[in-house]
């Protein structure tokens, strides 16, 4: 008994996480800072060394990999952006880059990888985990679009920037009696849209999810508007739509009404987070080191009714997220 006690605490010793990597991937989101730090001070703290890889798997490609100590995360909660920089890498996708980035990964002696991104990110991750490298992901990216979380790091700073920024917009817009397009980040997905709308009161939301929609129906509201005495007339457009520009040339055209287009485009990704965003994001990368040291691998970190979960990363990747019909319909009552 006690020579099988002995077999499985070596065995337990063997397995143990020493090295943990730590990389940002995809588009930057406010926060990611805080999940850095949060991994670095959380595995220092259980004596576990961290090494921090520039510019996602890209850097990891190329031996882009730095020691960090807790000193080295010191006044960075507060940043916007990623002190450890991000790329895309279409090598990631080929077979032979995860095989050289899973090589990479054990000549370092990194034998378990944070991987802080989106779902391009998670996929690399669910490969190196199929390698035999252990991989913890947590969801980075202000498009709130990935399935298995209600919460996105980076989400809550970009939707505030945005909302802040429309609230402008507004204010010249009733001055001159414009009507105005904006239009939000978001890629495939209308969550960013969605929110402002709400949030700033807008007269028509535009969301890919919906596909088609009706432009003549849309200049006709607006001509109602100004008959009813309206000084302004905003038009949320997603990213995924699109066509701001051309747009407001034709429903300029069609009405007669001065109209403006505004992409807010990058600015949505930087500026300091928000206290949501620094505290999720803490919570993330402290659970992540915790995942680790369990002896997980291939999970997801999501936040789901108030708690914070782990997922298979497979599971995840196949998850299906779809605007909250619901919201929407409000949106529209609320604009009437």
């Amino acid at each position: 008994m006690a020579e099988k006690n002995r077999k499985e605490e070596l065995e337990q010793i063997e397995d143990r996480v020493r090295t943990i990597g730590v990389l940002t991937s995809g588009g930057d989101a406010p926060g990611m800072n805080a999940a850095i730090r949060a991994v670095v001070r959380t595995a220092i703290a259980n004596g576990i060394r961290v090494c921090g890889i520039r510019r996602g798997y890209h850097g990891l490609l190329k031996e882009e990999i730095i020691e960090l100590t807790a000193r080295d995360v010191a006044d960075t909660i507060q940043r916007g952006g990623t002190i450890l920089q991000t790329a895309r890498c279409q090598t990631m996708r080929t077979e032979e880059g995860q095989q050289k980035a899973a090589a990479i990964c054990k000549k370092y002696g990194i034998d378990g990888l944070v991987v802080i991104g989106g779902d391009g990110s998670f996929a690399g991750a669910q490969k190196l985990a199929n390698l035999g490298v252990r991989t913890i992901g947590l969801p980075g990216t202000i498009d709130l679009d990935i399935a298995c979380t209600d919460y996105t790091i980076g989400f809550d700073t970009a939707v505030n920037t945005a909302m802040e920024a429309i609230d402008k917009v507004r204010d010249t817009s009733t001055s001159h009696e414009r009507c105005s397009i904006i239009e939000v980040m978001g890629r495939g997905a209308g969550y960013l849209a969605l929110w402002c709308g709400i949030a700033n009161g807008a007269e028509k939301i535009l969301l890919p999810e919906e596909h088609d929609y009706d432009e003549q129906s849309m200049i006709d509201d607006i001509m109602e508007c100004k008959k009813r005495g309206k000084k302004n007339y905003i038009i949320i457009n997603a990213e995924g739509v699109g066509d701001s520009i051309n747009m407001a040339k034709r429903i300029e055209e069609a009405t007669g009404i001065e109209t403006r287009a505004t992409i807010l485009g990058h600015m949505q990704r930087g500026g300091s987070p928000t206290c949501k965003d620094r505290v999720y994001a803490s919570v993330m990368g402290a659970k992540a080191v915790e995942l680790l040291m369990e002896g997980k691998s291939n999970r997801v970190v999501g936040y789901r009714h108030g708690e914070f979960i782990d997922f298979d990363i497979n599971e995840a990747l196949s998850m299906k997220k779809e605007i909250p019909a619901h919201q929407y319909e409000i949106s529209k009552t609320l604009a009437l």
